[in-house]
This record gives structure tokens, sequence and C-alpha cells, in this order.
């Protein structure tokens, strides 16, 4: 079952990532003096430690112009029990100046462990922090009661975090996300409207009925403008499992030679079929339709065959040692955030395991998961439609997630949605935007952060610059 991100560094390696490298396009804005930041340096250490729950470490900076820090701050198990237990949560700040904004980047999985950009952060030249999804490790209570990874206390752990930096950081203030971050900063913003002044979320799916996934049966009908690349993902996918044997032999000598093993799937095969079932929707996720030259041919070799399954699903991602760390996403989604559940009618025959297409396959059976039937998924639904203001949604216009996507109502207000043609399942869409939507989007950001906008340059920077792209598989 597809993950809403994926891959083992997931977000991780991350979050967009300006990481140490390439080349990232940083919007120049009407700044304060240099000298402001400068000199606020020496004591943002003293008033971070000041915080009472915070921990803090400087780290070597590898962005110019700001300072790392990694912080840990307590947060109760159950907001509604602040005596009961407390755990450690992560969060990556990177220091700019106290009067620039402050983007909270909700990740929704784990915070990576290296400096990054996300697109909102370049745009409004500000600080960013980076906040670990509860139940991530390590940001996971010991021990584990899974019953408090809920969608609102998530967005509790990111209230008091907010309340405790804004004490420093008075500017305004701006949330972000893609995929599963981009939901958590939906549900955030649900929860607590008043806290940041404007959301961009990227990609971010809701699920409003989980019984009803005509909208992805609809999508791999007529995703992109190329029919014969369709129909050719669809074929290779079938030619994995007619070749069953074959390509089960090679995943098991992978997994003799890593260590892999099976215990949450259950066996080589269904871990096998379950990433046949996610290879068309990871293609399309992941590549472009541009990628459809680089598969090989239907009738190619069995390594071809097998190395293309490898590279586009990640069958690594299907052992215990790939799952492992995503257990807190597929318990939230089999509990509250729904799933997807396509029409494999293209596999049938073939397929064994169809039924275990859902979170409670990825979820280990000695953690109960009860789903909530929609409930908390249409009650931010509603809000999105009736008081959501200042939210700008952002998707790409061939990515199986944006199939089910947030769409405003009559009461939403200073908010749109946007579409970015042709693009996949990307944190960093706003660039990719038609001129006129992007100057759009751009103007409302800027607004909401009250930053005002100059003369705008390509200033080179640290990054690979996108949160879900750094997993995207080579074909």
């Amino acid at each position: 079952m597809r993950r809403v991100s994926t891959g083992a560094m997931a977000l991780l390696l991350a979050a967009g990532v300006s990481g140490a490298g390439a080349t990232a396009a940083r919007a120049a804005v009407t700044a304060g003096p240099a000298q402001a930041g400068q000199a606020q340096a020496g004591d943002i250490l003293a008033q971070l430690k000041a915080i009472p729950g915070m921990q803090v470490t400087e780290k070597t900076s590898t962005l110019p112009g700001y300072r790392w820090f990694w912080l840990t701050y307590r947060q109760p198990v159950d907001h509604r029990n602040p005596k009961g237990k407390w755990f450690e949560q992560r969060i990556m700040l990177q220091h700019r100046s106290a009067d620039r904004p402050m983007v909270l980047y909700t990740s929704g999985y784990n915070t990576p462990e290296t400096m990054f950009t996300s697109e909102p952060t370049a745009l409004v030249d500000g600080n960013q922090i980076s906040v670990e999804y509860r139940y991530f490790t390590p940001s996971r209570p010991e021990p584990a009661d899974w019953r408090k990874d809920t969608i609102w206390q998530a967005a509790t752990d990111e209230h008091r975090l907010v309340g405790a930096l804004k004490r420093i950081y008075k500017a305004r203030w701006i949330s972000t996300g893609a995929s599963k971050g981009g939901m958590t900063a939906v549900y955030h913003k649900r929860f607590y409207p008043r806290d940041v002044d404007g959301s961009v979320v990227y990609v971010a799916p809701n699920d409003v009925n989980n019984n009803d996934d005509r909208a992805y049966d609809k999508f791999f009908q007529t995703v992109g403008t190329d029919a014969q690349c369709r129909a050719h993902v669809k074929a290779l996918a079938r030619e994995f499992l007619k070749r069953r044997p074959a390509m089960l032999a090679r995943f098991k000598d992978a997994a003799a030679k890593n260590g892999w093993t099976f215990d949450i799937l259950r066996s080589p095969d269904r871990a096998f079929e379950n990433s046949v079932m996610d290879y068309e929707w990871a293609f399309w996720q992941y590549s472009l339709q541009a990628d459809c030259p680089s598969l090989p041919a239907v009738d190619a070799s069995d390594d071809e065959i097998y190395g293309s399954l490898d590279a586009i699903s990640g069958l690594s991602f299907y052992t215990d040692q790939g799952l492992q760390q995503y257990i807190p996403y597929y318990y939230q989604a089999g509990t509250q955030l729904g799933w997807p559940t396509p029409q494999f009618t293209s596999l049938r025959p073939l397929l064994r395991y169809e039924d275990s297409y859902q979170p409670r396959t990825y979820v280990p059976r000695d953690i109960p998961m009860r789903f909530d039937g929609g409930e908390a998924m249409r009650d931010v639904d509603r809000w999105v439609r009736d008081h959501g203001s200042r939210l700008l949604f952002v998707y790409g216009g061939n990515d199986p997630w944006g199939s089910e996507r947030f769409r405003l109502g009559h009461g939403s207000r200073d908010s749109a949605v946007y579409t970015a043609p042709g693009m996949n399942h990307s944190g960093r869409l706003i660039a990719r935007l038609t001129d006129q939507d992007k100057a759009k989007a751009t103007a409302d950001l800027l607004r909401w952060a009250n930053v005002q906008p100059s003369a705008k340059t390509l200033t080179t920077g640290p990054a690979a610059d996108d949160p879900l792209q750094l997993q995207r598989p080579p074909l």
C-alpha cells in the first residue's frame, strides 16, 4: 500500500531539501538590515535555552546567513492529561533573524537531519523550523500508547511549540508542508487557526469518503497526455505478476544478502505483490511522463524487469526494515486519515493478496487499530470549506494523491487551489505554476508574511530543493 510520501530517507533527507549542493531559487525580498541578524546572533542561543522544556544544541550551518539549532521540546503524550507521561519532540531550527517571518515546516514524518530551504522559506527570506511528527523515532513516547497518535494531539504539539517560540519570533508565521506534512499543516490550522498567518500546503490528499475511491481509478485512466505511456506502465505491472517465480527468486536473494525479514507482511510473496500493486501509483507519484521511454519493454529480460520494479516501487520498503519507521503513518491511515483503494482490474486474476492492500496489513498485530469511519476527515473538510482562510493548496497535475484533494467552499476566505500542469508529487510547485498563478500565489504568500516584494533575482544556495523528489527512483 502506497505511503503518502515514500521511502526510507523519506521526507527525511528531506523536506526539500536545500542540503549542500544544488541550486535553489530564492526570491530577493526587502529585508531588514543585515546587521540586525548579526546583532541577535550572540543571544539567540541563550533565548532558546531559556524556554522551559527546551534543549538546544547548535550545529555547524551549511546555509549562508543561517544558524542551525537542533532542539528537543518536552511535550505531553496526552495534552488532555499534562500530569501524565511526557516525551521529547525533535525540531530543527534555521535561524536567520528574529525580525524575519518564521516558516513552520510540518514534516508529517521524521524531520531531516540536514539543512534545507522550503519554497515558502525561500520566498519570504525567513527563519524555518522543521517539526518531527509524534511517534516517529526518536520523537516517540516510551512505552508507546498508540491511541495518542491522533491529528489533534499532533496539532497541539505544534500549538505549544509555536507559543513557546513566538516569545522570540514575533514577526508573521507561515506554515507549510508537503504530502502528509501538508495534511499536518491543515490539521494544525483547523484546531489552532490563529497560530499562523497563512499556510502553503503541497500535494495533500483529503480522503473525506474512504469508501468511495473512484477518483483514483479515473486518474489512472486519464493521467497525462500519452495513452501509450499509461498502457505501458499497466502492462509492466501485469508482467511482474506473470513472471512471479523469477521476480520472487531475485527478491529472496536480495533479502538474504541484506538481512531483510518479512514478519509484518508475513511472506516475501505478499511483500512482492504489494510492491506490484504500488508500481503504477509510484511511477506517477515520483516520475514524469517524459520518463516513460526509459522504462523497459514488456519483453525485456527478467533482470531488466526486476530492476524496474525495484527502482520504481523500492522493494526494500516492503520488508520489516523498511516498514518499521512508517508504522505511525499506517496507524493513522487506518484510524483517521483513510487510505486509497484503487481497483486493480488490469492485474486480476493474477493477484493473490489484493485484500492486503490496506493499513492494517502494515501495522504489527499487537497494535490495536479501529477506523473512525471518516469522522476526523469530514470535520477537517467542513472546516476548510466553511471557515478556512489564508490557505494556499498546490497540486501536481499528474500526481495520483491529487485525485482526492482539498476543495474550497462558500465559507473559505483569502484562499486558493492551484495545479502545476504535468507535475508529480513535488514539494516545490509554486515555481512550476503558470506565470499568472505563480504571480498570484507568490503575492498572497508575501502579503500574509508582511514582506514587501522587490526585484526578484535568482541566487545560488545549497539545495536539493524538493523533499519529495529526493526519493524519486532513477529509471
